[in-house]
């Protein structure tokens, strides 16, 4: 069952034709996978203080489907497609919230475990694997 989470669209993610702005989807999809932890109990400047490590993107595809407008209430998902040991693919779509639930935007998004210090690749700790209901 993917994670899901209410957006509005304010006009500063909207471009001059009161359209989101491509790129902010990204920024909805961000937004998500955040609360998506949160809700696991993973607080990431907490998890970097404590594991030493943090998550950073290493590829993204992104697909968009049909525009979201200013004012419109979103429902953004996420859900792990992929678990490694030191990564993870989390797909992840954008509908207008309401009947229909119409796709907007929808990706797949790949996020790395690294070393804060060192931004080297390592293996996310047991305690996060089980946290994220990945053990």
């Amino acid at each position: 069952m993917p994670f899901e989470w209410r957006v509005r669209v304010y006009w500063e993610d909207t471009d001059a034709g009161g359209i989101v702005f491509y790129a902010n989807y990204l920024k909805f999809f961000e937004r998500a996978r955040t609360e998506w932890l949160r809700a696991r109990g993973v607080e990431q400047q907490r998890l970097r203080e404590t594991a030493g490590g943090l998550f950073v993107v290493s590829a993204t595809d992104v697909r968009y489907h049909r525009p979201a407008r200013l004012d419109d209430l979103l429902l953004v998902t996420a859900q792990v497609t992929e678990a490694g040991r030191a990564s993870l693919t989390i797909a992840q779509t954008a509908r207008r919230h309401g009947p229909g639930a119409e796709l907007l935007c929808e990706g797949s998004i790949r996020i790395g475990w690294v070393d804060a210090s060192t931004l080297t690749p390592r293996r996310m700790p047991p305690a996060l694997l089980q946290a994220l209901g990945l053990t």
